[in-house]
């Protein structure tokens, strides 16, 4: 029989970085001027853009900072970041050969491979840590300090991982909490 390894079921689902790419822009003119772009000031006070290739939204503000978001991998962060920067550059905008990013939000997925009793690891897990009110939502909210994310635990086993600032977070995150339910006899 294949034993199920927690660690192996980590996935990222989304990387949420910011960077600064110049001192100003001039969002009508970058919307008017980029394929796809969208521009709503009434409705959000950045232009956003798509891209496909990674599957990517930028949101890039006045200020010359850019949000990017839908990012699966570190790898795919970097390439939006880069083909945002040669779009601007064929503008004429003048934008840093290799722009720096901070990551801002890891959110990974991952799986125990067991159903798990939140009503006992409520009891057994440190208090002040969680919040668990099944009538508001259906996870126990878990607050680690080290790594410092937050875990959201699921009866069904699957686990949401978010906060981490690199992906090595989840994964020290998910040994953690198997340490801990296995100390209390609860996997």
């Amino acid at each position: 029989m294949n034993e199920h390894r927690p660690e192996e079921s980590l996935k990222i689902e989304n990387i949420v970085a910011s960077a600064k790419v110049t001192e100003s822009l001039d969002l009508p003119s970058l919307a008017s001027r980029l394929k796809d772009a969208e521009y709503n000031k009434k409705r959000f006070p950045g232009v956003v853009l798509r891209m496909q290739d990674p599957k990517i939204a930028a949101l890039v503000f006045g200020s010359g900072k850019v949000v990017l978001t839908g990012a699966k991998s570190i790898d795919s962060l970097s390439r939006g970041l880069d083909i945002l920067a040669d779009q601007l550059r064929a503008l004429g905008i003048d934008i840093p050969e290799n722009p720096e990013y901070k990551i801002q939000n890891i959110v990974t997925s991952a799986d125990l491979g067991t159903p798990i009793n939140l009503n006992k690891i409520a009891v057994g897990f440190n208090l002040d840590k969680i919040e668990y009110e099944p009538e508001q939502f259906p996870g126990l909210v878990y607050r680690l300090d080290d790594p410092k994310v937050v875990v959201l635990l699921f009866g069904s086993g699957k686990l949401i991982i978010t906060g981490g600032k690199v992906p090595e977070d989840a994964q020290r995150a998910v040994q953690r909490i198997l340490s801990e339910l296995s100390s209390l006899g609860l996997i």
